[in-house]
């Protein structure tokens, strides 16, 4: 019988190789001495599923303990991601196991406002989709916020929803998600803790998470009504979950940071019965994962030790090879000392690490020595897939490099995952559908009535189009067209020929909304035939898990899964074959991780400016920005400034600009 496929590999990346004893600690007094910064219970897991399955069984347990007793069981959630795998595990235990929900009564923690009565985008949708339509829960047991009532009963609706908790003898569990600024709920910027239910002002941030279910931001509601502070801190036990780097910062002001009501998270430090329950990515930033030598003696490693040392350098001012004895005694780090002797050792060691990862020829350079550099002399020249997300995040995240492995004569081959269509406005359709039909009069008078028909479709549709209506198949099929054709040019100006430029158009993209569908086989064969078609000596993939919209995992896990069915198999391509992640347009390596760096000069950074620039619908129109003002080429930018500059301050060559890689060894 074959193995099932992997398919959630991302999540299983641990790049700095966290010791279990640092999140799983061995009895009561470990866990205190680590802890001691945290100011609330925090459980971390290796994996999301892990966490989420757990928090699952614990939600079950209460449920069949209520129904021993005769009692309902209260809850207040809310959809989204954070908490599609926990519903995903009560579906399964529903279904699996005979777990009953009817004595389950649920309260809806938030709801967009106002929404049209006859809306199909809402946060109770999301819920049905994701778990009440999927259970046996009694539609009179779930109790959501109106977004479609007028302004001036709202205020009678939140009193009437607080009652009828009160009526449900409280709530037992809430199970909370937090949001990029430290909300929970929609309890925005500027929520006091003894808020209640209530009609608030949605902030940029909180209107921008939302446009995954408006589509665009100017379809999202201004305003939304949410369960307030003070109504949630008065549920029996609250989980607060989070998952994947991108809440790694908000989690550690929630868990180590003061209370404050710019992060209402933070107000749950209040609370006598909460657990936070993260897997290793969103606890990234927490102190005893990213600086564990401040708490506990450390199972010391190179890249922990590189870590420590960038740290105090950034704390003391210093390049490496300045720092002194009496700064690793005066931070803590005088374990390191005892281990080498000196810091003059441990800074030579760390120097010449960082050093080393720092590499003008990211395909290897030929007839040199080759141990003491990121990637192999032999082959000379590499067979090589770029794997990029969307149509742009090649030449946004590694332009520069793609240009070294042209420059330096390496049979570069870039492959699109998917169309990217929903990303391109309809103004974009407009000037195009203008082009070609401009294109008809000109050369064959208007004749053309299939082109007029479409024409005339085409933008009838457009101006008819209301915030909650879905493109057509066919306009899709013009923005991916549009994106393609970007992709093409982008690609024949960093100089790789249009043989090499492959389109997978990945079946789990092609929803036409912003929510995608899992993925499946018929994404990965799509990625294994390319493999095996090409079997490269480098693979470089997308590590920017943070990706607000989570393609770029997706996408990330088809490539993984493909690797890892080929190594089963026992390819031998593979054994010869690299696998590089790159980073870009939503973060950058942090520099203990980085194991290449590659400098960009000038002119370098020029030319894939005007490289990604040859994407002229994610422009200013383009639809998913994110929370970062700044356009695709200006983030580049200031990160490959940023590490070079790092580089630089810890005593290394100044260079112009640099895009950093991890290796990834397929597990």
């Amino acid at each position: 019988m074959e193995s099932p496929m992997k398919t959630n590999l991302s999540s299983q990346i641990t790049l700095d190789r966290v010791s279990p004893r640092y999140y799983r600690p061995d009895g009561n007094i470990e866990r205190s001495v680590l802890t001691r910064f945290e100011k609330l219970p925090t459980e971390i897991y290796a994996t999301a599923e892990e966490g989420a399955t757990e928090v699952a069984l614990k939600v079950a347990a209460t449920i069949r303990q209520r129904q021993r007793e005769i009692r309902a069981c209260t809850m207040a959630f809310s959809g989204g991601a954070t908490l599609t795998e926990v519903f995903n595990q009560l579906v399964r235990m529903h279904e699996e196991e005979g777990l009953s929900f009817q004595n389950v009564v649920v309260f809806v923690t938030y709801e967009y406002y106002p929404l049209p009565t006859d809306s199909v985008q809402s946060n109770l949708k999301i819920l049905k989709e994701q778990f009440f339509d999927r259970v046996d829960i009694p539609s009179q047991n779930i109790y959501p916020l109106d977004g479609t009532i007028p302004q001036e009963r709202v205020t009678e609706h939140c009193m009437a929803y607080e009652k009828m908790i009160e009526q449900m003898g409280g709530i037992d569990i809430a199970l909370l998600g937090i949001g990029r600024m430290g909300n929970i709920a929609l309890n925005v910027t500027g929520s006091q803790r003894n808020s209640h239910t209530r009609l608030v002002l949605l902030d940029a941030t909180s209107r921008a998470e939302a446009v995954k279910v408006f589509g665009a931001e100017q379809n999202v509601p201004v305003c939304a009504i949410t369960m307030g502070i003070s109504t949630i801190r008065k549920a029996k036990k609250i989980f607060l979950l989070a998952w994947g780097e991108e809440k790694a910062e908000v989690i550690k002001s929630a868990v180590e940071g003061e209370i404050t009501d710019a992060q209402s998270a933070t107000f749950l430090q209040m609370h006598n019965n909460v657990q936070v329950v993260l897997d290793l990515s969103s606890a990234a930033n927490l102190t005893r994962i990213r600086r564990p030598w401040l708490v506990t003696s450390c199972d010391w490693d190179d890249k922990l030790i590189r870590s420590a040392i960038v740290w105090l350098c950034q704390k003391t001012g210093k390049p490496i090879l300045k720092l002194t004895n009496k700064d690793y005694n005066e931070y803590g780090l005088g374990e390191l000392l005892a281990i080498y002797g000196s810091a003059y050792d441990v800074n030579i060691k760390i120097f010449n690490d960082l050093q080393h990862t720092i590499t003008g020829w990211p395909g290897g350079k030929p007839n040199a020595d080759d141990s003491n550099r990121p990637e192999r002399a032999k082959p000379a020249q590499k067979r090589i897939i770029i794997f990029s997300p969307h149509p742009d995040d090649d030449v946004i995240s590694m332009g520069g490099t793609l240009q070294r492995l042209v420059k330096q004569k390496h049979e570069v081959h870039v492959a699109y995952e998917t169309s990217g269509n929903i990303a391109v406005g309809d103004e974009e359709v407009f000037r195009f559908m203008h082009f070609i039909q401009g294109f008809n009069e000109l050369f064959d008078e208007g004749k053309n009535e299939v082109i007029n028909a479409r024409y005339k479709e085409f933008i009838d549709f457009i101006n008819k189009k209301k915030p909650e209506d879905f493109d057509t198949r066919e306009i899709l099929e013009v923005k991916g067209l549009i994106r393609r054709g970007e992709a093409r040019m982008a690609s024949m100006y960093s100089g790789i020929p249009l043989e090499r430029v492959h389109f997978l158009n990945l079946p789990f993209y092609e929803t036409g909304k912003i929510q995608k569908n899992p993925i499946s086989e018929a994404d990965i064969e799509i990625v294994l035939n390319l493999l095996r078609e090409v079997q490269p000596h480098q693979i470089f993939v997308a590590g920017d898990l943070a990706d607000p919209h989570g393609t770029h995992r997706v996408c990330t896990d088809a490539v993984l899964a493909a690797i890892d069915i080929e190594k089963e198999a026992g390819a031998e391509w593979l054994k010869n074959c690299r696998i590089w992640m790159y980073r870009g347009a939503w973060a950058e390596w942090e520099i203990e991780h980085i194991e290449m760096a590659v400098p960009i000069s000038p002119e370098e950074l020029r030319t894939k400016r005007n490289a990604i620039l040859k994407h002229a619908s994610q422009m200013e129109s383009a639809p998913f920005l994110g929370n970062d003002e700044r356009l695709f080429w200006q983030r580049a930018e200031d990160r490959n400034h940023a590490t070079a500059e790092l580089y630089n301050s810890l005593g290394l060559a100044a260079y112009e600009a640099m895009e950093a890689f991890v290796q990834y060894h397929p597990l």
